[in-house]
């Protein structure tokens, strides 16, 4: 009698209760086929939820750069990102004239990029504990 490692019998008794499922596209509304063969391809990269559109409509979507993530913010590519609108401060270490991304406060120091980038490789060296 041969037994089977304790991965390999779990793979094999996870493969015999998979199904081809039959799911609906949230796009088209149209009937789709998710194969065993992508459900193994799914759980092989570690993806848990179902596909919610059908092969066509996830092509066309990738294609247009429909993708968002993180929060609703295009990334990698796939759409631009809107300008940020930027404020002008004075430098609190050198006095030149800083463009930031946020509304600056008098009761906070604002640094330039030169001096930001000092402080900041002087801060990620020291322990916090």
């Amino acid at each position: 009698m041969t037994r089977l490692g304790a991965s390999e019998g779990f793979g094999e008794r996870k493969r015999a209760f998979m199904i081809d499922q039959t799911l609906y596209c949230r796009d088209c509304n149209q009937e789709f086929t998710f194969t065993v063969g992508e459900q193994e391809f799914y759980a092989s990269r570690g993806l848990t939820n179902t596909p919610s559109r059908c092969p066509e409509c996830r092509a066309a979507r990738k294609q247009s750069g429909g993708y968002q993530r993180g929060g609703g913010r295009s990334q990698g590519g796939y759409g631009q990102r809107e300008d940020r609108p930027m404020y002008s401060a004075t430098c609190a270490s050198c006095g030149k004239e800083a463009l930031v991304p946020f509304q600056p406060r008098e009761d906070r120091p604002v640094y330039c990029k030169d001096c930001y980038q000092p402080r900041e490789n002087q801060r990620s060296s020291r322990s916090r504990w």
